[in-house]
């Protein structure tokens, strides 16, 4: 068997369809594993499915019901990657409740939810691999997103507890915290911004999405049994 094969296994990839995700189910794919990926959009999910040859399904994490439509599409899985996630960035003083609400109902609670619905799968089986994309933000904080912070922070810590409960049930469950990566989220940040940020990565440059997906496919590996509780860093040297 090569390194990292996930030949016989299945992988559900929220925000699946574009960016980070897209890249982790590219590889994951390219790994053997069956993928399904979700999105918001039903167009971009389709044009995902046809483009990659993978399974989809259509959500917005904002509306009831999403949870249960994605967990019905998926069934079992053995591999749950929880990238999918938003912003509503803002200064404190100016952030309105809704602001604040969503970001917490899309990138904590809904984690959270789906995370219940297809962990006795994995339970049950005796195997699994549950990882939550949070940010290097939540680690060293950040002007303008204390709602992204709080609820990133709040997935880290959720990482940590959960691995303990279902390590003995031969469940994984690990964090990536990326730093600055290529992808459309950043693609309107202003090049003299850029050009600042870049400065203060040791690397000297941005990341891309293959970066981060590398780190999340050997976390969904059978070699990464022995690694759980963990949040790897994608940042360049940023945050260490």
């Amino acid at each position: 068997m090569a390194f990292g094969d996930l030949t016989g296994k299945v992988a559900l990839v929220t925000g699946g369809s574009r960016g980070i995700g897209r890249a982790t189910a590219e590889l994951l794919k390219a790994q053997g594993a069956e993928v399904i990926i979700h999105g918001s959009s039903e167009e971009t999910v389709k044009k995902a499915m046809e483009e990659m040859g993978v399974r989809g399904v259509a959500a917005n994490l904002l509306e009831e019901g999403c949870v249960e439509k994605i967990a019905a599409e998926a069934g079992h899985v053995d591999i749950l990657v929880n990238n999918a996630g938003i912003t509503r960035d803002a200064l404190f003083v100016r952030q309105g409740q809704q602001q604040w609400d969503d970001v917490l109902l899309v990138n904590v609670s809904r984690v959270v939810e789906l995370t219940r619905a297809l962990l006795p799968g994995m339970t049950g089986k005796n195997h699994g691999r549950i990882i939550n994309m949070t940010s290097v933000v939540a680690h060293m904080g950040n002007i303008g997103q204390t709602n992204y912070i709080a609820a990133k922070s709040a997935l880290t810590g959720f990482t940590k507890a959960l691995s303990k409960e279902v390590a003995r049930k031969g469940v994984t469950v690990n964090a990536v915290a990326p730093g600055f990566i290529n992808t459309d989220m950043t693609a309107s940040i202003p090049d003299n911004l850029k050009e600042a940020f870049v400065k203060q990565i040791p690397a000297q440059r941005f990341g891309s999405a293959a970066d981060v997906a590398a780190v999340v496919a050997f976390l969904a590996s059978s070699e990464a049994g022995y690694v759980t509780g963990s949040t790897i860093h994608v940042n360049g040297g940023m945050y260490v």
